[in-house]
């Protein structure tokens, strides 16, 4: 398993705007072989941010890396960085393999 995140320093009082722009794209992520589940993350604030992160689970990097290639991918990002600043600087992106898993039961 493989999990993708990207942290985004989100501008004080654009929230709501960040959050309307995920909820209300469509990512695709449905058709993409290898997905496995996506979490939108809000954080910690700070006096010139808050901390949101993006977090997909897929089946394997391999996976992940075949997402970022396809067709999918480019119609999910095509109106990424509309016109209005909602960032403190540019996402930080993390891959991570996972090593373990607990369950219940």
């Amino acid at each position: 398993m493989f999990i993708a995140m990207n942290r985004f320093r989100v501008l004080p009082g654009e929230e709501a705007a960040f959050e309307q722009m995920w909820k209300s794209r469509d990512s695709y992520l449905d058709e993409v072989p290898g997905f496995v589940e996506f979490h939108l993350l809000r954080g910690p604030s700070s006096e010139d941010h808050i901390l949101f992160a993006s977090h997909t689970i897929w089946r394997s990097k391999a996976d992940f890396e075949a997402w970022t290639t396809s067709e999918a991918f480019r119609k999910a990002h095509a109106g990424a960085g509309g016109s209005k600043p909602l960032y403190a600087g540019p996402p930080q992106f993390e891959g991570f393999e996972v090593v373990q898993t607990v369950t219940p039961g």
